[in-house]
């Protein structure tokens, strides 16, 4: 994902947390989540704790991640999503 795609749907997500505060967290945790994987790597790399590159890589995945089962769940009508039309 881009930044401009993260910037967007967190712009949605703001501009829509009193209608949907749940949602507003969720995203503020992904986005926390790949935060702290960007932060991390480096760390675990230069102490050799290599066990925590898999999870860092996993973290900094975590928006693409989390887009993806949303806009699966959108399409099979079990979640509804608007922040996915809002391009």
């Amino acid at each position: 994902m881009t930044l401009s795609e993260l910037q967007r749907i967190k712009q949605w997500h703001v501009a829509h947390k009193s209608e949907h505060p749940l949602e507003y967290q969720l995203w503020d945790a992904v986005l926390t989540v790949w935060v702290m994987g960007w932060v991390g790597w480096m760390p675990a790399y230069a102490f050799e704790q290599f066990w925590a590159l898999p999870l860092c890589g996993a973290a900094i995945l975590a928006p693409r991640f989390y887009t993806r089962w949303r806009r699966k769940a959108h399409q099979a009508h079990k979640l509804r999503c608007d922040w996915l039309a809002s391009r």
